[in-house]
């Protein structure tokens, strides 16, 4: 296969380095600039001369947080709608293999699809699957629900990340045969914040039929929001910046500078008076979002389509040594997300004193609001939609445990994002990451390995088969709730969150 590629909008150059082609930022909408800011994304212009695809194109304008050093791998720029595609040398022309969409993480605010930890080379290196990543918009970009504020003259639209993914699936669907790729095996891939937008789509009409399989880590599956917040969290961004309600129509020239710095005004404020809220995330509109995704999967409304869906063993211990307060894990911020969720959702049972002491046994202070921190952002709601989905389609249920010795040494162990390295192959994040310092290299790639190949046969096969001797990881039911737990081996333990659930029961927590 040529890396000379016809798109619909014009042909592209990748790039073939012997072993993977690559075709690097891939234009898949126009540049959502000046009047189609805070609009759906359009199709890009056409072309006729060859473009070069052999760079990462720029990345969504986001806020500097010297807590969470992110390589972007490219610099900021807000034409950042483009896409990143890696097949093997040996895919000919006319090949239909299956398809991996990564959807990145990083709090609907920060991060990219262009992130060294994220190069696709190692996923598509076997020639099993074709790997695709997708830059969307970001922070006040993508997750700012302006759209109550539209007027006559200037309209504004909502969830406008999610409208960037889906625009970005539905490029694939019509382009990714050229490169080798087969439109109706796609599988998407994603964690945090990139798991919560695949969560979201697995209940939106929206999304049907633009992919055949989901891979959900670390989803914060319940951090949606309804329209009278996200109108009062507008109402905050347009004070940051020093404007009111009948400023709106400045925001179309307003400068990039001022609007990152209002996002992260916004991205530090917001935690802390509303503890267990983001400033930013989806926002349930009643069109593309129609009701609250785990809500809509415990009522059998979740597209058919087989998941694996997990977290990992200590999600909040990244959050406490980052001192970020994303995550309530203080006493006092726990106190207080309990107190906002009982004033909001009256009907609503939480748990009793009781309830806490025997679900987390012999935890005090700070260990205890991590334990709790984790379980209301993400593993319960991960399991609330595991129950739910699988009514309609098979559900592989998951932990990550496993940690390096300095992982461990910082008291980081299976912490949020930890998973990455192993997921992509990509183990060592350049020349001062400490990750294997004090060793664990051997069964690092091991576990990589491993994980590597269950994603890869779920892509392909439909079933997140394992390497030869490893378990069969059994579909979530109600009857044995067949969690595999990823740690130095593979097992796989039957109702791994009794504990847990017995507290948290059966409802489910959103804040309005």
């Amino acid at each position: 296969m040529s890396t000379v590629v016809e798109t619909a909008y014009g042909p592209i150059r990748g790039v073939d380095d012997g072993g993977v082609r690559s075709w690097l930022g891939v234009r898949y909408g126009a540049p959502p600039t000046g009047g189609l800011r805070w609009r759906a994304p359009e199709q890009p212009q056409p072309w006729t001369d060859v473009a070069d695809a052999s760079i990462l194109g720029p990345v969504c304008p986001q806020p500097v947080d010297p807590r969470i050093p992110i390589d972007l791998g490219a610099p900021q720029g807000d034409d950042c709608l483009t896409l990143n595609i890696w097949a093997s040398s040996d895919i000919a022309a006319g090949d239909r293999k299956p398809v991996m969409v990564w959807i990145h993480g990083g709090a609907y605010v920060l991060g990219s699809a262009n992130q060294p930890m994220y190069d696709g080379r190692v996923l598509a290196a076997g020639g099993d699957v074709v790997v695709v990543t997708v830059n969307y918009r970001l922070g006040a970009f993508g997750f700012l629900d302006l759209s109550s504020f539209s007027t006559p003259r200037r309209r504004f639209e909502s969830n406008l990340g999610l409208r960037d993914v889906l625009h970005a699936l539905h490029w694939i669907r019509d382009n990714i045969a050229a490169f080798g790729g087969d439109p109706d095996r796609v599988t998407v891939f994603g964690e945090s914040a990139g798991a919560g937008i695949i969560t979201t789509l697995l209940a939106s009409p929206a999304a049907e039929g633009l992919f055949a399989g989901a891979i959900a880590q670390s989803s914060p599956a319940t951090s949606l929001y309804d329209a009278t917040r996200g109108r009062r969290v507008a109402a905050q961004f347009l004070a940051a910046l020093g404007l009111g309600d009948n400023d709106i129509e400045q925001l179309t020239d307003a400068p990039v500078e001022a609007l990152v710095a209002a996002s992260r005004t916004l991205f530090n404020d917001v935690p802390v008076q509303c503890p267990g809220t983001l400033a930013f995330a989806p926002i349930v509109d009643g069109d593309l979002v129609p009701d609250h995704p785990v809500k809509l999967a415990r009522e059998g409304r979740s597209h058919p389509v087989p998941l694996i869906i997990g977290t990992n063993k200590h999600e909040a211990a990244l959050f406490r040594w980052m001192k970020s307060p994303l995550m309530p894990i203080t006493p006092e911020a726990i106190n207080a997300m309990f107190t906002q969720i009982a004033a909001e959702q009256p009907n609503l049972e939480l748990p009793t004193d009781d309830q806490i002491d025997t679900a987390y046994p012999g935890l005090r202070g700070k260990a205890r609001g991590m334990g709790v921190a984790r379980d209301v952002g993400f593993r319960m709601p991960t399991v609330w939609l595991a129950e739910g989905h699988s009514t309609v389609a098979p559900v592989y249920l998951y932990r990550f445990d496993w940690a390096t010795p300095m992982l461990r040494l910082l008291r980081l162990s299976g912490a949020h994002a930890t998973e990455l390295p192993f997921v992509w192959g990509n183990l060592v994040a350049g020349p001062k990451d400490p990750t294997f310092r004090l060793g664990g290299m051997k069964t690092g790639k091991v576990v990589s390995a491993r994980i590597q190949a269950r994603w890869r046969n779920f892509a392909t096969q439909g079933k997140p088969l394992g390497l030869d001797g490893e378990p069969e990881w059994l579909p979530y039911q109600a009857a044995d709730r067949a969690c595999l737990v990823i740690d130095r081996q593979d097992t796989v333990l039957n109702d791994v969150d009794l504990h847990i659930r017995s507290a948290w029961g059966s409802e489910v927590l959103s804040f309005r």
